[in-house]
């Protein structure tokens, strides 16, 4: 794996030794972010199962302003603790949750944080996604700013649905076995995401 694009760019990453964690390949990421690039620029991004790190970290590279990476790994929040310093990222630029996904949303919607401009939730395929879709549709208004999008890796044979409560699904990208539904707030349909 490998930083594609920004200022880390070209900066290989440390995989993840397990074949549990499925990384988000390159061509994938490198779909994401050219599908992102109006929107990253100081955007502030919270990687959801965050596994190597590598989508957040290419987030930072290509300019957002912080990152938040969170995985219910310890021996996952290690790798991006050490992918973080091979690219020299700096301690301010970022915050690592070891937390499920799920819990970290419920304890991040009672804390009254600024909402996050762009929130990647890549779990492994066999999850349930309905209950981080009913928890940002619930908890939403802290959690995601209103402009704000969502986007799901999932498994391209998995329907999700194209709404959970004040989220709608805009769009979906199929690229080999997995597949990219994008999701923004209330009647906000972006054009072209």
């Amino acid at each position: 794996m490998r930083i594609i694009a920004g200022k880390y760019r070209g900066r290989n990453l440390k995989s993840p030794a397990s074949l549990d964690t499925r990384p988000t390949s390159d061509r994938l990421r490198e779909t994401l972010f050219n599908i992102l690039a109006p929107r990253i620029s100081e955007a502030k991004f919270l990687d959801l199962c965050a596994g190597s790190g590598a989508v957040g970290i290419e987030a930072l590279s290509r300019g957002a302003s912080h990152a938040t990476f969170v995985d219910h790994s310890r021996q996952m929040r290690a790798l991006i603790e050490s992918n973080l310093s091979l690219c020299r990222v700096g301690t301010d630029e970022f915050t690592v949750a070891t937390a499920d996904a799920l819990d970290y949303l419920r304890k991040a919607s009672k804390q009254n944080l600024e909402p996050w401009d762009l929130i990647f939730f890549d779990p492994p395929y066999a999850d349930d996604y309905e209950g981080v879709l009913v928890a940002l549709a619930e908890w939403g208004s802290g959690l995601l700013d209103n402009d704000g999008l969502l986007v799901v890796e999932h498994f391209h044979k998995t329907n999700l649905p194209d709404e959970s409560g004040t989220l709608h699904r805009t769009r979906i990208l199929k690229q080999g076995d997995s597949a990219l539904s994008f999701y923004a707030k209330g009647e906000s349909v972006l054009a072209g995401v």
